[in-house]
């Protein structure tokens, strides 16, 4: 049997397969390179390449280059690698607000080739929250009283401080960082629901 396609019906079928569905990401905290941070944060690997590697393999994994990445601070640290050829294989469009480790690499870099902005602080929204991005955890952020969301990175996996135990108590702070996010970078909603299992898991 034949089935006729009208014209309409044509144009309407290759609008929908010209369509690119794009993706937001939130990641921080990989620390490419830093050898030490595997003990510091327990991580499941025994040396820094087996390391950077998973991490190079899970972002690509996921992120096509139309996706939007933010990175929530502190990318590289005491990398004997370039900051600019992990960057380079590294897919998506990436927003970078810095972290406490980030001063060095930085400056060796050309920052307008590999990122769409470079902040300290943004404020934006995903057309279905709004939100606040910084790399350190806020007390307070615009919007809190209304539901608003702050997106942070810089504790890692660390329960043991004081300021955990007041995190826990704020759903809608969330850490972005890859030791409580599988390592690798998370939607919006994969962020909360590997937030609240941290949380109440510790």
């Amino acid at each position: 049997m034949t089935v006729k396609v009208t014209e309409d019906e044509r144009i309407s079928i290759c609008i929908y397969e010209s369509v690119v569905i794009a993706i937001i990401y939130f990641t921080g905290d990989q620390h490419f390179g830093h050898a030490n941070i595997i003990k510091h944060c327990n991580r499941p690997f025994d040396t820094v390449s087996e390391m950077d590697e998973y991490l190079l393999a899970e972002w690509n994994n996921r992120v096509t280059t139309n996706d939007t990445v933010y990175i929530l601070g502190d990318r590289f640290f005491r990398n004997a690698v370039s900051a600019s050829d992990y960057l380079c294989k590294l897919h998506g469009k990436k927003h970078l607000i810095k972290g406490n480790h980030d001063k060095d690499w930085m400056k060796k870099t050309n920052l307008e080739k590999h990122f769409q902005s470079v902040s300290n602080m943004i404020e934006f929204s995903d057309g279905s929250h709004k939100i606040t991005l910084c790399h350190y955890p806020l007390m307070t952020w615009n919007g809190i009283a209304k539901g608003s969301y702050h997106i942070h990175g810089h504790i890692h996996n660390n329960v043991d401080a004081a300021y955990f135990q007041l995190l826990k108590s704020m759903p809608n702070a969330l850490n972005a960082g890859v030791d409580i996010n599988h390592f690798r970078p998370v939607t919006f909603a994969e962020l909360v629901k590997n937030n609240q299992e941290f949380k109440d898991g510790n």
